[in-house]
């Protein structure tokens, strides 16, 4: 290589003082006439691009090398590789057919066909009769749907190799697909949606790189309800046009109507990142980043048991996205599991809709609502559709069990209705209500012996309500559903009904006197 640097050093020295003596010769011979010194320029010209061509060239050696490194690469698979030295030699010598359709061909196994295209055109160009390239060029343009220009290439290979039964075969292709393009659009412009899918389905198959069809079926797709569909046709659209903001905002708004907001997110910044002006892109962007900003900060405020905040949040929500039912629903759903968690539940039961909701979360949060109102045999029917939908949910199954025990142990005795508290009051209201409930149930209060036993029987329940929940663990096992005074579920067994740690404050002649001390 150096030697060669210094042949074309030697070259250019030579040329200036050839040059230097040609320029003295002309100065001397100057009233000859223009046209001597004109001609003598032109020379100088050409001698001059002859010995810059042979400084920054690559020589011919340098291109084989660079040819036959890329081959064995793409053999080995080594695509980014090959492809380099394909650039090289394409720089090397800018008017090699061979070159241009050795990297078309690499450019086609990293599935670049948009960049193989180009080459192809530039080797075609080089050689008009260059059969392989229009061939490949052919298949490419069928399949980006451009069936005008594939015919003129199938047709030019078959004018030259009238026996070529690849190009006779994609000739019949392209016209089929000329024929189903048309169907398609006719179905289209009748409104016939499932029609023109099912037309473009067998379009796709022969044009799988035909944003246009792509674009159609995905716009037919959101017209039947089908919007995941109408995202898998568009996603690679994105790709198969240049500056594709449409599609970037149609994916945004399709994923952003199922609730996928930061999906919307994503894709919407993708439209602005090809043109930060574009007005509907950035409209969009700002409604979807503000309400996907509200529902993470109410999914914080959850995590850190602050419920009153997040349901404002979430009212926030709604009012900022009244049109789209995902948003509506989730947050009434989360409202209800706020109310659930932080009050009681009693209003979530009221939010609850008419119509029987068809979400595992709500159906479960609005069973856990009843069960703290205490309506039971609603909670199993709720928990009961919520496993309809996912029979293999554990928290729906076990909640299903302790609706149905609770169920159960509500036909006997209930020690939250007994003292008239929600299940999730706490000590000191239940036992400000065994206090209220318990003067006015005292057997001394009545006159008559029915009475007095009647009154009895009710005294002795809220005193084992009152016993019972404010008890940490046996309030834990009742609210499992299971009744730690009931005499079958504790050892030795025995019937009836027992004051609890074996006394009766009646147990001897009924003279027993309460009295109730108040802070």
């Amino acid at each position: 290589m150096l030697y060669g640097v210094y042949l074309n050093t030697f070259a250019l020295s030579a040329f200036e003082q050839s040059y230097t003596g040609m320029f003295l010769t002309m100065e001397s011979k100057r009233r000859k006439g223009l046209s001597g010194v004109l001609s003598s320029l032109s020379l100088l010209c050409v001698v001059l691009d002859l010995q810059l061509d042979g400084v920054l060239g690559a020589t011919h050696v340098e291109i084989e090398h660079h040819l036959e490194m890329g081959r064995k690469l793409l053999a080995a698979g080594q695509l980014a590789e090959a492809l380099s030295h394909y650039h090289s030699a394409v720089e090397g010598d800018s008017k090699n057919y061979l070159t241009y359709y050795k990297r078309a061909a690499v450019f086609l196994a990293m599935g670049k066909s948009k960049s193989a295209l180009p080459d192809l055109t530039r080797a075609i160009q080089l050689k008009p009769d260059f059969l392989a390239a229009r061939l490949q060029r052919g298949n490419i343009l069928l399949k980006q749907g451009n069936t005008e220009e594939a015919r003129e290439d199938f047709r030019a290979v078959l004018e030259g190799a009238p026996d070529q039964a690849e190009a006779r075969d994609q000739l019949l292709r392209t016209e089929e697909l000329e024929a189903l393009q048309e169907e398609a659009h006719i179905a289209h412009l009748h409104g016939d949606y499932q029609a023109t899918v099912s037309v473009l389905d067998r379009v796709l198959e022969l044009s799988p790189w035909d944003p246009e069809s792509r674009e159609l079926r995905a716009e037919c797709y959101i017209q039947l309800g089908e919007p995941r569909k109408a995202i898998q046709d568009l996603t690679p659209t994105t790709r198969l046009r240049n500056d594709n903001r449409a599609a970037f905002l149609k994916l945004s708004m399709l994923h952003y109507s199922l609730g996928e907001y930061q999906e919307a997110l994503n894709h919407v910044r993708e439209c602005l990142r090809l043109d930060q002006d574009d007005k509907n892109c950035f409209s969009h962007y700002k409604q979807v980043k503000k309400l996907g900003k509200q529902m993470d900060s109410a999914e914080e405020l959850i995590s850190e048991q602050r419920y009153q905040e997040a349901m404002e949040k979430y009212e926030s929500v709604m009012k900022t996205e009244p049109n789209i039912p995902f948003y509506t629903n989730k947050a009434k759903e989360r409202i209800c599991f706020c109310l659930v968690k932080g009050f009681g539940g009693g209003g979530c039961v009221l939010r609850g809709p008419p119509e029987r909701p068809r979400n595992v979360n709500i159906l479960r949060d609005r069973a856990e609502a009843y069960i703290l109102n205490q309506d039971y045999e609603k909670a199993v029917e709720d928990y009961q559709e919520a496993r309809e939908f996912d029979e293999e949910n554990q928290e729906i199954r076990e909640g299903l069990d302790r609706a149905q025990k609770l169920l159960k142990l509500s036909r006997k005795r209930d020690y939250y209705k007994i003292l008239g508290v929600n299940r999730n009051a706490n000590k000191q209201e239940i036992i400000k209500a065994y206090r209220k409930l318990a003067q006015q149930w005292h057997p001394d209060n009545f006159q008559s012996e029915s009475e007095k036993k009647e009154a009895e029987k009710k005294f002795i329940d809220i005193a084992s309500a009152k016993e019972v929940l404010t008890d940490p663990e046996m309030r834990q096992k009742f609210d499992a559903g299971e009744d730690p005074l009931d005499p079958e579920n504790q050892q030795g067994g025995g019937g009836g009904q027992s004051w609890p740690f074996e006394f009766n404050p009646f147990g001897s002649g009924g003279n027993f006197h309460f009295k109730f001390h108040y802070n």
